[in-house]
């Protein structure tokens, strides 16, 4: 595979944030880089390349779409929805659009990133081979790669950190120096931490380009007396800290070390930008696969082994179970979408530190999490799991979280009912049950089932329970509640008493004038059945209620 198409594009990178409205020529076309329009230069010929109408109005940009497909360019990207779609389409050019406050650098970023990534997002290089499941990054080692390639251009041991000041990759160059503290760093991919390094640090990263800092005495930070000094240059994006390159100085350094320094620092931001976007897209991607799981519209087969899960003696997928996670709804959250996301990420963290591996996907406000179940005996662990996480995401975000587990599904093909199940558990959920797995409530779910199926159908949720009901909102009695309470009661005068708090005779008497009043026949055991189902469900009623929610 040499190319990558517009299809594969959006597969990967498009969404809420890019839109196509049009491709004539179908999304087969290849897409090989996104450009900046430059009303002051001539328009280049960019086969293949998705060009961002910047400066242009979208209303206005014709004429940029007729010169984009003469240029033999795939498609062009305006910004907002009123573009040239009769233009375009005449063109056989794709037309696709981002919102109107989006800025352009950030579009460019977005889809530079994507189309570099798309080899990592989709599993494949460019020779054709499959390389597996998307991980979310470039392969680590061309990160070692290219700090031995800084290294040779500086004349320097090199390493490349993280903002947290972990290792992320160093050089192997032979003949270059290092001293106790580089060899302590790589020892435990994290540099010592010390109140000169962290004064190095801030050094670091207040400077605009690179800077020589001395080496590090003995003590916490430095173990040794032959630490060395050192050439270093924060990695920036955008004004974003991604990073740092940090240069063993012996004194034999190149001349233009300072400046192949900071070629280095941007061709690692570009790596680490990809890196993150490739993780981003493949992120997308699976989530986008389990949400068709949970809607049952994906087909199972390869689906297991794009979502890391793992399988069963006999090579089929194996068991998983459904989990959902929710901010409670009776909260006033001024900010619940961001709230959600955060409470995403915290159950993708606990998944990976829990299996090692993640399937999480945020729909309609509610975290879905596929847990595997091999080898799970009832639902123990996955509820310790569940409990955790609501309650270290109800400390974290200050909301109180509920969370539900559904049956297990034998294979992915059952997740769907599954995720029905979490679904059921969740509406029965409260301050007093923060969180239950549909085992142990499966009598109220059953009825909850009922409820919505008994709604459903008239000749189901017909009949003399809603007679009762309106004679008591007529007459003022109360013969619904008696009634269930004596039904709930089995049957038993002095239990339902108990339960009205009014005496026996008194539950007499009522269930004698419901039955001349309104004509049901209360020694008939079916219909004392329908009418408890009907004013448990469809009425609302309970033993021990106070009052009901009316017919539905």
């Amino acid at each position: 595979m040499d190319t990558w198409t517009l299809g594969e594009l959006l597969d990967v990178g498009g969404g809420p944030a890019v839109t196509l409205h049009t491709a004539p020529a179908g999304l087969t076309v290849p897409v090989t880089e996104a450009l900046l329009y430059d009303a002051h230069s001539p328009l280049p010929r960019a086969p293949g390349a998705l060009l961002l109408a910047v400066g242009v109005r979208a209303s206005a940009a014709g004429p940029l779409a007729r010169a984009a497909a003469e240029a033999g360019m795939s498609g062009l990207v305006v910004r907002g929805q009123d573009g040239p779609l009769a233009e375009a389409e005449s063109a056989g050019l794709a037309l696709l659009s981002v919102a109107g406050d989006a800025a352009w650098h950030q579009v460019h970023l977005l889809l530079a990133s994507a189309i570099g990534a798309l080899p990592q997002a989709l599993g494949f290089d460019r020779g054709g081979a499959t390389t597996g499941p998307a991980d979310g990054g470039a392969a680590l080692g061309d990160l070692f790669a290219l700090a031995d390639a800084v290294a040779a251009a500086v004349g320097g041991a090199t390493a490349i950190e993280d903002p947290r000041q972990r290792i992320l990759a160093y050089s192997t160059v032979p003949g270059q120096r290092v001293d106790e503290d580089r060899r302590q760093g790589i020892l435990g991919l994290q540099v010592p931490g010390s109140p000169e390094n962290s004064e190095q640090y801030r050094v670091l990263f207040s400077a605009a380009g690179p800077v020589r800092l001395a080496a590090l005495g003995g003590g916490a930070g430095g173990r040794g007396g032959d630490n060395l000094p050192r050439l270093a240059v924060a990695v920036r994006a955008g004004g974003e800290t991604l990073g740092s390159l940090w240069v063993v100085d012996d004194g034999r350094l190149a001349p233009d070390a300072e400046e192949a320094l900071v070629q280095g620092a941007s061709t690692v931001a570009l790596w680490l930008l990809r890196a993150r976007a490739a993780q981003e897209l493949a992120r997308h991607q699976n989530g986008d696969l389990l949400r068709r799981l949970l809607d049952g519209t994906a087909d199972p087969a390869g689906a297991a082994h794009r979502l890391g899960l793992g399988l069963g003696p006999d090579g089929e997928p194996a068991p998983v179970r459904v989990a959902a996670f929710v901010l409670d709804s009776a909260v006033s959250e001024p900010d619940g979408e961001q709230s959600a996301l955060r409470l995403l990420e915290l159950v993708r963290l606990q998944c990976r530190a829990r299996y090692g591996r993640h399937a999480c996907v945020l729909v309609d406000g509610v975290v879905y999490a596929l847990l595997p179940a091999l080898g799970e005996r009832g639902s123990a662990r996955h509820k310790g799991l569940a409990e955790d996480i609501v309650r270290q995401a109800g400390q974290a975000l200050r909301v109180p979280v509920r969370a539900s587990l559904g049956d297990v599904a034998p294979g992915l093909a059952e997740v769907a009912a599954s995720r029905d199940d979490a679904d059921l558990v969740l509406r029965l959920l409260g301050p007093g049950l923060p969180v239950a797995s549909a085992d142990e409530v499966r009598p109220r779910v059953t009825l909850l089932r009922l409820t919505e199926v008994l709604a459903e159908r008239r000749e189901l949720s017909t009949g003399a329970w809603r007679d009762i009901l309106a004679y008591d909102a007529g007459h003022g009695t109360d013969y619904a509640r008696t009634l269930v309470s004596w039904l709930d009661a089995g049957c038993d005068m002095a239990g339902a008493a108990r339960l009205l708090a009014v005496h026996p005779n008194t539950c007499r008497y009522r269930l004698k004038q419901a039955q001349q009043q309104i004509g049901i026949d209360l020694d008939d055991p079916d219909e004392r059945l329908v009418l408890w189902l009907q004013l448990r469900t469809l009425g609302g009623l309970d033993g021990s209620s106070r009052s009901f929610r009316g017919p539905v």
